[in-house]
């Protein structure tokens, strides 16, 4: 059984994610910490407060004091949890995902999420029902308590603004909606709130902040003559920007200019960032010139805090807008990323899309080729060496979350499904006519691979 994927567990709420579920993992939390400190949070969705009911009953029952934050964004229960020294950290959320899933997420006491070795030991727990029940007298008890504001201390102390930005903030009826504006607004910024009232169904867009769901708060901050739109996703550890002409700003366009300017600000010998296989070659392309090197590991916030811890990287990122910033804390921050690229700005004296204007294009394709699930993972396997004997220009090969195959002008990356039954093909190249020609030839042995499991 395997109840996480690469950002906990998620699911389709009343079928795949249920009360006694998640009643199952706070026990097996409970059993984890030894009956510790345990701080809870939720989003806005329908859902949460259910859930939440349920994973804190199950943690009574195993003994866990229970601290409940009530609705708050996942950075900041991630950074609380270290903060108040609580044993564990959990967050109710189905972060980007539409309202009817939820989602359960774990943080270790440092404030960084259960990474693969923590995970299977709950998925253990909850498996086999190796509960550590606690009697009757030592039921845990639970607290309610509002130290949101120890979190806005620590990001008014991070970011001193001089200017006073005009800003438009898009929480999507999500966690950030209350603790966002003011964020700004305490910031010395001029806000104008969008979508900013707590809101489960999600009515004004989709949890996720994409190029489309943002129409809207494009189109508000170029009638308003904004400076910048800046929007999250349902459990705000993740951001989005829209610049002073009201477009949408390319994801990994501003992952690597933030990098690039990371890695400039920095002082350190090993100038390091961390991002993940799928972004953009433009980060290299902004990094590696300004002395900088780049690590990359497998899809997944997760994967990349560790990264960013193990190799001391100045700063770490995937291109959905989940950035982590390790001098504050290692969980993917929205509101923070957010007011830290203001400050950005300000250093460089450049407006949001002058910022980005040095960061190159390149062309993307994707493409999904069937595969049965039983033999997915097999046929990426047996890949590897194909794709190199067909690609002898590749200048690295990278089986760290499938396979990635990276050239003078190019790079692709094969990799499984992890909910469907499908191989999913991902091509970068400088020009359409090469991510074509690449594109072409990595179907091509994909789809030689499948015939011979078909045999």
């Amino acid at each position: 059984m395997r109840l996480f994927g690469s950002s906990g567990v998620r699911g389709l709420v009343g079928a795949e994610l249920t009360p006694t579920l998640a009643a199952k993992v706070g026990m097996a939390v409970g059993t984890f910490t030894k009956a510790g400190r345990v701080l809870v949070a939720r989003d806005t969705r329908t859902s949460s407060l259910m859930l939440e009911n349920a994973l804190v009953s199950g943690l009574q029952s195993c003994g866990a004091k229970v601290y409940c934050l009530g609705v708050a964004p996942t950075p900041v229960l991630a950074y609380l949890t270290r903060v108040l020294g609580a044993d564990a950290g959990v967050m109710i959320t189905a972060s980007h995902n539409p309202p009817e899933y939820n989602g359960i997420k774990l943080f270790d006491g440092t404030g960084m999420a259960y990474g693969d070795e923590h995970q299977e030991e709950i998925e253990r727990l909850v498996m086999y029902e190796n509960f550590r029940l606690a009697d009757w007298q030592n039921i845990g008890e639970i607290t309610p308590v509002n130290e949101t504001s120890t979190y806005i201390k620590m990001v008014l102390e991070s970011v001193q603004l001089k200017k006073r930005w005009q800003v438009v903030v898009d929480p999507g009826c999500g966690a950030t909606s209350q603790i966002a504006p003011v964020i700004f607004k305490r910031l010395g910024c001029k806000v104008i709130a969008v979508n900013a009232q707590p809101d489960g169904f999600f009515p004004g867009r989709s949890p996720e902040p994409s190029a489309e769901s943002l129409q809207g708060l494009a189109e508000t901050v170029k009638a308003l003559g904004a400076d910048v739109g800046v929007a999250y996703d349902g459990d705000g550890d993740r951001v989005a920007f829209v610049d002073e002409n009201g477009i949408f700003v390319n994801l990994d366009r501003i992952l690597a200019a933030y990098a690039s300017y990371a890695i400039k600000k920095s002082r350190g010998k090993d100038r390091l960032v961390v991002t993940n296989v799928e972004a953009s070659m433009c980060v290299e392309r902004t990094v590696e010139p300004l002395g900088g090197r780049v690590v990359r590991v497998k899809v997944g916030d997760v994967y990349v805090a560790e990264a960013v811890k193990k190799f001391d990287a100045v700063f770490g990122g995937e291109p959905c807008g989940a950035w982590i910033h390790p001098q504050h804390h290692y969980c993917p921050d929205g509101i923070l990323s957010s007011t830290l690229l203001l400050k950005a700005l300000e250093d460089e004296d450049k407006r949001l899309s002058e910022f980005v204007a040095h960061v190159p294009v390149f062309q993307v394709l994707r493409r999904n080729i069937r595969c049965r699930n039983e033999i997915k993972h097999a046929v990426i396997e047996r890949a590897a060496d194909h794709l190199k004997a067909s690609f002898p220009d590749c200048r690295d090969l990278s089986t760290v979350d499938g396979v990635r195959l990276t050239f003078e002008d190019g790079w692709v990356l094969v990799r499984a499904s992890g909910t469907e039954p499908l191989v999913r093909l991902t091509v970068e190249g400088e020009s359409l006519k090469v991510a074509e020609k690449i594109m072409e030839k990595a179907a091509n042995v994909i789809a030689n691979v499948l015939e011979d499991f078909e045999r």
